[in-house]
This record gives structure tokens, sequence and C-alpha cells, in this order.
């Protein structure tokens, strides 16, 4: 089992950025795919981005590439995502989810932390 908890989410303005953390403990992070999803209020939640166990591959949404930078730090077994430029769209619930391979992520994620909310103000 892999336990998930976001955090970073908060308020902030249009233009401004963010940093969410994903905080894994249980099973070995580092043999993870991971990648981070949202949803914001009254839509289906959808991809954002997703690195690669090593870090060696990246993918983002559309959206979001370009202002932002997904990451990951296994020794202290945490993802982080980087969002600048911030939209009154981007204002969601921010999930983490990890998945035995990267291939899987986008449609096979096995585990999903709770959420972190992100709110832009215009």
């Amino acid at each position: 089992q892999v336990q998930l908890v976001e955090s970073g989410g908060g308020q902030v303005q249009a233009g401004g950025s963010l940093r969410l953390s994903c905080t894994a403990s249980g099973r070995t992070f580092r043999n993870l795919a991971t990648g981070w999803f949202r949803q914001a209020p009254g839509k289906e939640r959808e991809f954002v981005a997703a690195i690669s166990w090593n870090g060696a591959y990246t993918d983002y949404a559309y959206s979001v590439k370009g202002r932002s930078t997904i990451s990951r730090n296994n020794a202290e077994n945490t993802m982080y995502l980087q969002m600048n430029s911030l939209k009154p769209d981007d204002t969601a619930v921010y999930y983490c989810a990890a998945s035995s391979t990267y291939s899987d992520l986008r449609t096979k994620a096995l585990y999903w932390g709770q959420g972190t909310q992100v709110t832009v103000s215009s």
C-alpha cells in the first residue's frame, strides 16, 4: 500500500505561483510513476502532469504545459508541481497519484491522495 498526502494548495491571484507537494509513505516510492490530476467543480477529473520513477520522463496536459514543472525527490519520497502564471481556470482540487508503470498512470493509477484545493482569483 502507498499513502499519498498533498500539501501546498491555497488561494492566489491570477498570475501568481504555487508549489504543490505530494509526500508518500508505505510501498517504495522510488519504484512508482507519479503524477497530478485535478478536478474543478462540476467537471470530471483530468490529467495534469506525470513523471517516471527516475524523473527521466515527464508529460503535461496542454492546458498547463509551459507554466508548470513536475519533479520528484526519491530520497525524500516527495513529488512536486510548480505552477506559474496561474489562471482562474486552474482552480480545482489537485490530487497526486501513483502507478506501477508510467504508461498506466493516466488511466490506471493505483493510489490517490486526498487532494488539496487551489483557488485562483481574477
